[in-house]
């Protein structure tokens, strides 16, 4: 079969841009696990209606004590970099701000209260200070707010809870459920800033009945009209998350609670944001037939009723809507290119789109401010741990403040185009420690295809010498490895294994995102074919480049990762170590119990008893005999997305073979590691195991 030929070390590699990091390993201090706790994550980052001020998140790992979570607190910052405080505190996180129109308050939501099991629930508090005030008291919890466009009113999204008969009923132990029912639904809602005669503020729900705002995963998306009347929102037939294809767009008039339909065909619409005028609302669609694998265009249609009307296709097709110009005639989206996030404006009548970012630099979690000219986002590099940033847009350009003087600027590069970014944060206070250098590669597939991924290069490496490599696999398959701090925390830390003396290959292989629809969709009924192909061809070319020591590799990978990494191990014994991360390792069983059924029945093109020979052709479990690789296993106990059982399958497979393996259980734990304490033992493990396997070193006492 073709995916089990090896492949001959024929492919050169080349280096697609020039190195990206360069850290010296002298006068600098050694990476270790402790260290990327101290990396805080920056997210969140939405600037002020005037421009003049920006809030973002800072989350910090607790780990002390009993505590082991990521607490996130506010801060706001001045636009031009020059100063930043915390807002929030507390030992509660406080997280999603929403700016007033008149910019003197904030909205958020926070779990804080006397209630150790209190949901999270809407809060406001002013920019210059003082305590919070408690604007809901909903026990199913709250999510996402924003301000009507008069300041009066806050929408946000209310999950249901227990009925009084639900929790008397779990009291009872009499609280049997049935698969698929009763799972609670995420309602747009609506509550008065200020108190009413009563002291109180009453919240209003505007949606009911099966529809839900958004699913377990998460909530959905909604935006408010210009003059506040209507309020514009995405939705589903239930809270499943296997229902996310069935997404419709609709419009609720404020006052009366009126709801209608504005798009709902068979493809999954979602992400309504309205124009300026508020004639227009433009959103995402899909392709149709809806796919797995993710294909969509943004689409505008007018609010008074008329057709839906496509704009251009961007380069990935998987474009993430941030909002409309402040003139009406563009919107802009945020999408990978590569291994880097991107901005693009695609002009409202069809035109074809116009880069707004550099190509060096990588743009995450953009949000378009209230004066639809500024932008925030954070943005991280190999060598540079993630930080918020504010820019004034190119186009549909606003007033923004500017650094003069002792004011702090960024020293990411400036276009032509006039992209001027500003550093409105500063806090990452850490030591410096030696990174190994990163590079973009890339490297020609068996079939031609041309392959990408980002090598690190072991700390102090020396040039002309052959090193031990490691190879990661991302999850997805729609995942893509972008330009990320090498640093930070992660089952898999591309510092860590830098620093004991491994070259690091993350390879974006076919069916990944960031290159195009093609690529993207080139594992379909495919897994463990061509994806296989590209790994080993990634190897090969690194040999042939005389950078990997053929004698020692190993590879790694989480979810899909996970299912590559037990596909590798059943064809090829040229790996000296694995570890497989809550893998998909029976494609059969994991349908049977995940909750996306309809995951691999889409990839591969029908369901398994119409196909079993194929989905039983590309399950690890049936090739599972004759396995010799040392691998560990880690999976989350809690994970619904790849239940545990797939670990288990594999685990005892290999043991009962007398394959060297060790399985290691997350408690509590969904589909990723969310502990910092459970991820610095996740960390710690993996490079114990590949140093014990692949270098041949002693492993510390560990149970």
């Amino acid at each position: 079969m073709r995916v089990t030929s090896r492949i001959v070390a024929a492919f050169a590699i080349a280096i697609a841009i020039g190195p990206l990091a360069t850290t010296s390993a002298n006068d600098v201090g050694r990476w270790t696990p402790e260290f990327a706790f101290k990396v805080k994550r920056v997210t969140q980052v939405r600037p002020s209606p005037d421009g003049r001020h920006v809030a973002f998140v800072v989350a910090t790992a607790a780990m002390e004590g009993e505590k082991s979570e990521w607490l996130s607190q506010i801060w706001v910052a001045d636009a031009d970099g020059r100063s930043a405080v915390q807002l929030t505190r507390g030992d509660k996180s406080s997280t999603a701000p929403a700016w007033s129109p008149d910019g003197q308050w904030i909205a958020f939501t926070s779990a804080r209260g006397a209630d150790k099991d209190a949901k999270p629930n809407l809060w406001r508090i002013r920019i210059d200070g003082g305590e919070a005030e408690a604007l809901t008291e909903e026990k199913g919890g709250t999510a996402t707010p924003r301000w009507s466009p008069d300041g009066r009113r806050i929408a946000l999204l209310v999950t249901d809870a227990l009925s009084d008969e639900e929790e008397k009923a779990a009291k009872e132990k009499r609280d049997a459920r049935v698969v698929g029912e009763d799972v609670k639904r995420l309602r747009l809602a609506v509550v008065p800033v200020e108190k009413d005669a009563d002291g109180k503020r009453p919240l209003r729900r505007l949606t009911s009945g099966e529809a839900s705002v958004g699913n377990v995963e998460g909530p959905g998306h909604f935006d408010w009209s210009p003059d506040g009347k209507w309020i514009a929102f995405d939705h589903q037939p239930t809270a499943l998350v296997d229902d996310w294809p069935k997404g419709d767009v609709s419009l609720v008039e404020v006052e009366s609670g009126t709801v209608r339909t504005l798009a709902a065909t068979a493809a999954a619409e979602e992400g309504p944001l309205f124009s300026p005028d508020g004639r227009m609302v433009a959103y995402q669609a899909s392709d149709v037939p809806v796919r797995w694998g993710g294909a969509s265009r943004i689409h505008v249609v007018p609010v008074g009723g008329g057709a839906a009307r496509a704009l251009a296709a961007t380069f990935d097709e998987r474009p993430d809507l941030l909002g409309w110009t402040a003139d009406g005639t563009r919107v802009i989206v945020s999408e990978t290119r590569g291994t880097v996030g991107r901005l693009t404006a695609l002009p409202t009548d069809g035109g074809a789109g116009a880069d707004i970012t550099p190509a060096d630099m990588t743009v995450d979690a953009a949000a378009l401010g209230a004066s639809r000219g500024i932008v925030g986002f954070t943005s991280q590099a190999p060598d540079r741990a993630p930080e918020a940033f504010v820019a004034e847009l190119p186009v549909g350009r606003v007033s923004v403040a500017t650094t003069t003087g002792a004011g702090k600027r960024t020293s990411a590069p400036r276009t032509a185009a006039g992209w001027a970014p500003v550093q409105v944060s500063h806090v990452q206070d850490l030591p410096p420690v030696a990174l190994g250098r990163t590079e973009v590669v890339s490297w020609k597939a068996p079939d031609g295809k041309t392959i990408e991924g980002l090598l690190t290069y072991p700390v102090g490496y020396a040039a002309g010498a052959r090193v031990p490599l490691v190879v990661m696999v991302h999850g997805g398959p729609t995942g893509v490895f972008v330009r990320s701090y090498t640093g930070a925390p992660s089952p898999y830390s591309v510092a860590g294994f830098a620093t004991h003396g491994f070259a690091v290959l993350r390879c974006n292989v076919r069916g990944s995102g960031g290159y195009g629809r093609e690529f993207r969709y080139a594992n379909y009924k495919d897994w463990g074919g061509g994806d296989y192909q590209d790994i080993l061809s990634g190897v090969d070319a690194l040999i042939a480049k005389g950078v990997a020591d053929p004698d020692r590799l190993g590879i790694m990978g989480w979810s899909y990762g996970g299912y590559m990494t037990s596909w590798v191990i059943t064809q090829t014994k040229r790996f000296k170590a694995a570890s497989v991360g809550a893998g998909v390792t029976n494609l059969m069983s994991f349908t049977g119990t995940a909750d996306i059924p309809s995951f691999i029945p889409d990839y591969f093109g029908g369901e398994y008893w119409d196909a079993f020979d194929t989905w039983r052709a590309r399950s690890a479990m049936f090739h599972v005999k004759g396995v010799t690789t040392p691998t560990l296993i880690q999976h989350g106990e809690s994970d619904r997305r790849v239940p545990i059982s797939q670990g288990y399958e594999l685990y005892n497979a290999l043991k009962r073979q007398g394959v060297t393996t060790k399985m290691v259980v997350y408690p509590r734990q969904p589909h990723g590691i969310q502990e910092p304490k459970l991820m610095l033992d996740a960390m710690t493990r993996n490079l114990e195991w590949f140093d014990r396997y692949v270098l041949g070193r002693a492993a510390s006492a560990r149970n």
